[in-house]
């Protein structure tokens, strides 16, 4: 299937009712992750929510880069929480719900690694936070983290898929690498410094105490 060919397919009423149904299939695994398997709809409830509030978010945008990219109003944070305060498997969950919702209102798709990639891995990959949740300052650390893996999913697509856009003076590695820093790094200096604020780190880690109260 060429580039062209897949544009039109997710562009497609088809294309958005097959990327829905996985959207639905995502959410399943988060409401049927519990422990024995039983109904966790707490979870589900706050992963829809965390995944409305990364969309919201996504569209306050600070500064557009000019091939794709923005630093946006704190979006990354919102899936970050997400696994800090439920786990890894459910932020990866609820992110890759954020981006595959990514996919049906503003899709460009070129190839099906490169799909992959930039929507449902690249949003999903924030839930990687969640590794860091037990231990000092582990909200700081696990958005760094997982703004660090959904890092590396934009850079791989960019060197692979969008290195012939690369300026004068660069390859594709290096442009990549710039380019990608340029936004995500930015973002994530500007949340880390509200994330370190005693009230807003506190705030957190007592929600965070709540959370597990409830499920245990």
């Amino acid at each position: 299937m060429s580039s062209e060919q897949l544009q039109h397919f997710f562009e497609s009423t088809g294309g958005q009712i097959a990327t829905i149904c996985m959207i639905m299939a995502l959410f399943g695994v988060i409401l049927f992750s519990g422990k024995g398997k039983k109904t966790d709809t707490k979870a589900l409830v706050l992963s829809a929510i965390f995944v409305a509030l990364y969309l919201a978010l996504n569209q306050v945008i600070v500064f557009r880069m000019p091939q794709g990219g923005s630093i946006t109003a704190f979006s990354m944070l919102s899936i970050t929480l997400c696994a800090y305060l439920l786990g890894v498997r459910k932020g990866v969950m609820a992110g890759m719900c954020a981006g595959l919702v990514g996919l049906i209102f503003n899709p460009y798709v070129i190839h099906p690694l490169q799909l992959l990639l930039d929507y449902p891995l690249a949003v999903g990959a924030l839930g990687f936070a969640g590794l860091f949740r037990k231990g000092k300052h582990s909200l700081q650390t696990g958005y760094l983290f997982g703004a660090f893996c959904r890092f590396l999913c934009t850079f791989l697509s960019g060197m692979i898929f969008f290195g012939e856009y690369a300026p004068e003076g660069f390859n594709a590695f290096t442009w990549s690498l710039y380019y990608n820093i340029a936004y995500i790094g930015s973002e994530a200096a500007l949340t880390l410094v509200i994330l370190w604020l005693p009230p807003v780190r506190k705030a957190f880690e007592n929600f965070k105490t709540q959370i597990a109260k409830d499920q245990g």
